[in-house]
């Protein structure tokens, strides 16, 4: 058993932050602050491999695996969370493309989102469909060599900056099981496509809003795979890896927040000694290390076996859970460790503990990840 990383990710993740570090802190108070996504540094991303890292180069990607993808994230959001949300929503969802996409889709759509030349966007969620994916109601009826769309969309990453936006519709409600959906690809310059911004607590540097869908008529070319029915299936296989590397941001920001509260307790003096010298407080830091470096080892787990090939939906589950959890658990101690000036908008901390807590609801609330876990113990006896 090696817990080394290679000499490449080592490499991958010393430039992850060495670009994040030098980069975000430009410009991640002012996007906050303004909702304003981040252009420049998405664009300077793109060209180091950053976005889509895990499309293959077949495909105009680097081809990283997912372990490497983490790394990645882990740096960013140890950084800024909000600004490392915005880039990584330019090229979310890219996998189904790269696994389920006909040839002439993956030639159209991937290299231009591994360049950053182009931003994508994944529209699954609806007013009554969260969790709960087979709810999803928005219609898409075949009328010719089109598909035309009707129905609404919330919460969608890129909702009003995407160029195209895959989209999760019904396409038969008759058929059996879960072969009532399909992803179309949708872009957004397409009439009857039309989304409004939605203001939201944290990760203000990348846009989140609501899609209208009014007869918004596609070819049927833009089928994802060119097969109805598949949408359901391609749609879980996504999360069953997506989930391993997105705990990476509860990871990052963690460390990060980590970081901030240890640099401040050894500067801050109260009762004439560092805060760090008191027990109390080292206790709390003993803590934190502790439940980082227990999330880190376990999301690394679940992203190399995905580069195994294996898939361990229990593992992933966990991955997720947990490194959302710590997330929130850490930065509400490091917040306040702070003291009052954690509460003050001048102090990045505020801002970490802004961001913290959609990580708990994106991609698998808690609650959804420890139903798979106790899914996957309970029946084994």
């Amino acid at each position: 058993m090696d817990f080394q990383l290679t000499n490449e990710q080592k490499d991958i993740q010393s430039a992850a932050r060495e670009f994040a570090e030098k980069e975000f802190p430009e410009v991640g108070a002012d996007c906050d602050a303004n909702n304003e996504f981040p252009e420049a540094v998405w664009q300077q991303a793109g060209e180091l491999g950053f976005v889509g890292s895990t499309i293959p180069e077949d495909n105009g990607g680097p081809g990283l695996g997912f372990l490497d993808q983490a790394l990645i994230l882990e740096q960013f959001w140890r950084v800024d969370p909000g600004v490392s949300q915005a880039l990584i929503n330019c090229s979310f969802g890219s996998e189904l493309l790269w696994w389920f996409g006909t040839d002439e889709q993956k030639q159209k759509y991937l290299p231009v989102v591994a360049e950053s030349e182009k931003k994508m966007g994944m529209a699954t969620t609806e007013p009554e469909a969260g969790s709960d994916v087979s709810n999803v109601s928005t219609r898409a009826e075949r009328d010719g060599s089109d598909y035309v769309i009707n129905g609404n969309k919330v919460m969608i990453g890129n909702a009003t900056i995407a160029d195209f936006v895959l989209v999760l519709c019904m396409t038969d409600p008759e058929a059996e099981g879960h072969k009532k959906w399909s992803f179309l690809i949708v872009e957004t310059d397409t009439p009857g496509y039309d989304a409004t911004h939605a203001e939201k607590m944290g990760t203000r540097a990348a846009d989140l809003g609501d899609i209208f869908l009014s007869d918004c008529r596609v070819p049927e070319r833009n089928l994802l795979g060119g097969k109805e029915g598949q949408g359901f299936y391609q749609l879980m296989r996504f999360f069953d890896h997506s989930r391993a590397y997105v705990a990476a941001h509860g990871l990052g920001l963690a460390q990060g927040a980590m970081e901030q509260a240890v640099k401040h307790v050894k500067k801050r003096v109260a009762f004439g000694q560092p805060l760090a010298g008191f027990q109390d407080v080292q206790f709390t830091i003993a803590v934190m290390d502790t439940k980082i470096e227990t999330a880190r080892n376990l999301i690394y787990k679940a992203c190399w076996n995905l580069d195994q090939g294996t898939v361990n939906k229990r593992l992933v589950a966990m991955a997720k859970w947990y490194g959302a959890r710590i997330g929130v658990e850490v930065v509400d101690e490091a917040l306040q460790l702070h003291g009052g000036y954690g509460y003050l908008k001048d102090y990045p901390i505020e801002r970490f503990y802004r961001d913290a807590k959609v990580i708990e609801i994106y991609e698998g609330t808690k609650a959804v990840e420890k139903m798979i876990i106790a899914r996957e113990v309970l029946g084994r006896y």
